[in-house]
């Protein structure tokens, strides 16, 4: 088990009660030393990195990570952690309810955007309750809530039409959304020919909040490309 952001420990030490043995990634120096000397190295291992820039598949398979997500590298953090859906069992993290609402929305909804895509590509996402301000000292301005991710076995990928080009698929949904008030015939020109995406069953008038994370896959799978044929 991972936990990402331990801080002064407040989620750190009932996990230690459930679990031998925590790693856990923190960028504060000072936090770091804390810990170190807090906790004994069988029962805690503490990584002083960058969680953006951390190799979470040098720890193994099967990993469970959680966390209360820093909310201003929280987007940037959900990115990164999609490289690893391969060797993770699941994500518990707790996050401004505001982004976890995009992250479990679905299509043609207001809070449907690049970030549900790019997530539901990848997980089975589920919101699983609230916390208020007053949970925490001092009290935040906003409201968070509590999220589940668990990678898509490759069954479920394949019957819901995810990608397998990563990087096809990543540079079509930035595009689409990049200009989300304009139409996919507006949005895609230059990655996708209109006459590929109706071949595709898909409507050039629709707009990017219209379209599932399998539709993303099946322009990305031609190519993104005017000239695929």
């Amino acid at each position: 088990m991972i936990e990402i952001g331990p801080g002064q420990g407040a989620l750190t030490i009932p996990l230690l009660k459930c679990i031998a043995h925590l790693d856990v990634i923190e960028l504060d120096r000072d936090l770091v030393a804390e810990l170190r000397q807090r906790f004994r190295p069988e029962q805690l291992t503490v990584h002083s990195a960058d969680a953006l820039e951390f190799d979470f598949g040098s720890l193994g398979n099967d990993l469970r990570i959680v966390g209360n997500l820093p909310y201003n590298i929280s987007t940037p953090l959900l990115f990164h952690l999609t490289h690893y859906a391969h060797c993770v069992r699941d994500l518990h993290f707790m996050l401004q309810k505001e982004v976890v609402e995009r992250m479990v929305a679905a299509p043609s909804t207001a809070d449907y955007g690049r970030l549900s895509v790019m997530l539901q590509d990848r997980f089975d996402m589920q919101s699983l309750f609230e916390v208020p301000p007053e949970a925490f000292r001092p009290p935040p301005k906003v409201d968070s809530a509590v999220v589940r991710m668990r990678p898509l076995s490759a069954a479920e990928r394949r019957a819901r039409g995810a990608s397998h080009d990563a990087a096809a698929f990543a540079r079509v949904v930035t595009a689409a959304f990049g200009m989300r008030r304009k139409t996919l015939r507006n949005s895609l020109a230059g990655v996708v020919d209109a006459e590929i995406l109706k071949r595709l069953g898909i409507d050039p008038g629709a707009r990017a909040e219209n379209l599932s994370p399998g539709d993303f896959a099946r322009i990305a799978a031609h190519g993104g490309s005017p000239e695929v044929p």
